[in-house]
């Protein structure tokens, strides 16, 4: 075989290696990148049957023959009244669950299930949080909020159910309802602000390590981790601490006016019990009782719209979860 021909092969057989190369890198890189997007949707469940279901369930277990028998019947009726579109319309409660984190990571489907409810719901309506929130970040905590403000502004009833906590950024998020239901133990309140930073300087001196600081602007950085703080940068941070705790009160007194900001303000939380007494909470109960009483009245739906959390989302919202906080 010619040496010319040998050549050409080989060229031919590098240049089809590259290109195979080049084409698995970019065929790796799109499977990785399709299974990294999130696969968002809204899902919608009519959770008035679940208790219906189970009225069924234990009707058919308990009842004699004959009562059960009419109550079929007028389950039957009922049905194909509302089937029919003959009696008065229903209304609807749509539900929504939120377990907040430091950084309200749950934010993100919240703002969409508010959107989708808000296309259709009236007036007539009513949207249920059932919120768990210890709280977390100023601006997290503060457009989590917003996004429920949304729904008390367009006129639709907003209640928020809290079973076991909504302190600091969790009740900046309760307030802005119309009613605040909570279980008689669950933990409320908490309108307060805290910073804690540690600080190694005096580690790194002893060591002789140096941390040298580079700033434009004289606040630009005020209490650090790693540099020595002065008096100076303490009130700086004390200052603004107070000024956050300020806009915290005032967004709870133009919500809750019936609350007395100097007894409530002090970074205290209380149970439900004392909370009620306080106006903190309007009502005492669990978000299932609530719901069931409100099955007579209204259709039930539970509105969620799922995000997917990043791998790093997902370990730094665990990571927070084990060493815990309280802002």
């Amino acid at each position: 075989m010619p040496d010319s021909l040998v050549s050409y092969l080989l060229f031919l057989a590098k240049s089809l290696t590259v290109v195979l190369l080049i084409a698995g890198l970019f065929l790796l890189v799109g499977l990785l990148s399709r299974r990294g997007r999130p696969h968002s949707r809204l899902k919608v469940k009519d959770i008035g049957e679940r208790y219906d279901d189970l009225a069924r369930t234990l009707r058919a277990t308990v009842l004699p023959k004959p009562a059960l028998k009419s109550a079929i019947k007028a389950e039957k009726a009922q049905k194909k009244e509302l089937k029919a579109g003959t009696g008065p319309a229903r209304p609807r409660v749509f539900v929504l669950d939120f377990h907040g984190d430091l950084r309200a990571s749950r934010v993100a489907g919240l703002r969409e299930e508010v959107t989708a409810i808000l296309t259709l719901a009236t007036p007539d309506d009513e949207v249920v949080v059932r919120l768990e929130n210890p709280g977390g970040t100023v601006n997290d905590q503060g457009l989590a909020a917003s996004q429920l403000l949304r729904v008390r502004q367009r006129g639709v009833p907003l209640t928020v159910c809290v079973d076991t906590v909504a302190a600091s950024g969790g009740y900046m998020m309760a307030c802005v309802a119309n009613r605040i239901v909570a279980a008689p133990f669950a933990v409320v309140g908490s309108i307060g602000v805290v910073a804690q930073v540690p600080n190694f300087y005096r580690l790194l001196d002893r060591v002789g390590v140096d941390v040298e600081q580079f700033t434009g602007g004289e606040f630009k950085r005020t209490v650090t981790m790693f540099g020595e703080n002065t008096e100076a940068d303490r009130a700086k941070l004390t200052e603004q601490i107070h000024e956050t705790h300020d806009l915290f009160k005032n967004f709870v007194g133009e919500h809750r006016p019936q609350v007395d900001l100097g007894t409530v303000a002090t970074g205290e939380y209380w149970y439900g019990t004392r909370a009620l007494e306080l106006n903190l909470v309007d009502e005492l109960a669990t978000s299932d009782d609530y719901l069931l009483a409100a099955r007579d009245r209204a259709d039930l739906f539970e509105v969620e719209f799922s995000v997917p959390l990043s791998r790093v989302r997902r370990l730094t919202a665990a990571a927070q979860s084990m060493i815990g906080h309280r802002p």
